[in-house]
């Protein structure tokens, strides 16, 4: 082997595994406007106001305001018509749209009026009750680095709703979420020596990002929800979590460019791989399967039945890897796909995604012409 494939190998080898993609890239803008201004300004200069859809974004949000000193800065959110309801944890390799699983008990949920009203499990029964978020009760935090067996953490303190989802998110990972009828029972009989029922991670939201995604990420300061305010801000007086602002105030704001971006040019692959790097940063490389739930999201609005990704394959040890540098971690090829084994008689072969059906990789002779995906940036971790 020469020193050149020994050291790719090593490579490989060092960078698997690297924390969790994160899909936006945040721009701080230290002019005073209103929201609807703020949100101008971004559509047209970005993709729109700050999206946040985790934890993890959070905190890269944060670590933005802090580099610029800011005190406080608008956010996308803003309150909009009747409620629904939504989990706190919206990692979306967790819970995902169409997982649609409730448990009420009879003749909930039946909460009316102003108050933020969110979700208890009962010990007896394991049905759900909808209440003020304000009450104190126990609660059930989850748990992702734990194993089956103890991913569900009881936490016998009474707090109320939304200082409940800050301790699960301080100590553990968010509120638990339910998405069948096994998992229902499961923290039933978890819950069984609590007194009462227990805050479960459900809850009811009339907030809506400006970009039109689902995100159900929420990171109010306690009940700074229950305001009649219909924007939202960061502030540092809130250490960083969210507060309701009047609209018509005059704020710094923050900007987000989306990670990916479709092109429904028909391109062979290496004209792609040159578009990307030209215009954007490089064909996209997907490294969990967080990012592949992107993909597919952007390659379902494609022109062609297959879309380019940063798959190449090297005929001389019989690998696939990643434009980037990377070997494949993450994988999620069609069967009969990605196995190594590739005929390279005629051309190098390379990887796309389907943009109907499954939307899962397959191996394609690279002279095809194809729509394909860019990375607009490098990912950046904290």
């Amino acid at each position: 082997m020469s020193h050149k494939w020994g050291f790719v190998i090593l490579f490989f080898s060092v960078v698997c595994g690297i924390g969790a993609y994160i899909p936006h890239r945040y721009h701080f803008f230290n002019e005073n406007k209103t929201w609807s201004e703020a949100q101008t300004y971004c559509r047209e200069n970005y993709t729109d106001l700050a999206t946040i859809n985790n934890m993890r974004e959070m905190k890269k949000l944060n670590h933005t305001l802090m580099k610029e000193n800011a005190k406080k800065a608008w956010i996308g959110l803003q309150r909009e018509g009747p409620g629904k309801w939504q989990w706190s944890l919206a990692d979306q390799t967790f819970y995902r749209d169409g997982d649609n699983y409730t448990n009420w008990r009879s003749g909930e949920p039946n909460s009316v009026g102003d108050n933020p009203y969110c979700v208890e499990m009962y010990k007896d029964d394991g049905k759900w009750n909808d209440g003020n978020c304000l009450n104190s009760k126990f609660f059930v935090c989850y748990e992702e680095k734990n194993t089956i067996t103890n991913k569900y953490v009881v936490i016998n303190e009474t707090k109320s709703w939304h200082d409940a989802q800050i301790y699960c998110r301080e100590n553990h990972t968010d509120l638990i979420s339910v998405r069948n009828q096994t998992e229902n029972d499961e923290i039933w009989k978890v819950i069984n020596s609590s007194v009462g029922g227990v805050w479960i991670g459900l809850f009811n939201d009339s907030w809506k990002w400006s970009d039109q995604s689902n995100s159900s990420f929420r990171y109010w300061s306690s009940n700074k929800t229950s305001g009649g305010l219909n924007c939202s801000a960061v502030s540092e007086s809130e250490k960083r979590y969210w507060s309701d602002v009047d609209c018509t105030e005059k704020l710094p704001f923050i900007c987000h460019e989306n990670k990916l971006i479709l092109v429904k040019e028909n391109l062979t692959w290496r004209e792609a791989l040159r578009y990307c790097r030209n215009h954007h940063h490089d064909l996209v490389s997907v490294r969990t399967e967080e990012m592949q739930l992107w993909v597919k999201e952007v390659a379902q609005n494609a022109s062609t039945e297959h879309v380019w990704l940063g798959l190449r394959h090297t005929c001389a040890l019989g690998f696939w890897y990643w434009v980037n540098g990377e070997m494949i971690c993450y994988q999620d090829w069609a069967p009969g796909n990605g196995t190594g084994f590739e005929d390279c008689s005629h051309e190098e072969r390379t990887g796309a995604v389907q943009s109907g059906g499954e939307r899962k990789w397959i191996s394609l002779p690279q002279s095809k012409k194809l729509n394909f995906i860019c990375s607009t940036y490098e990912d950046l971790f904290y």
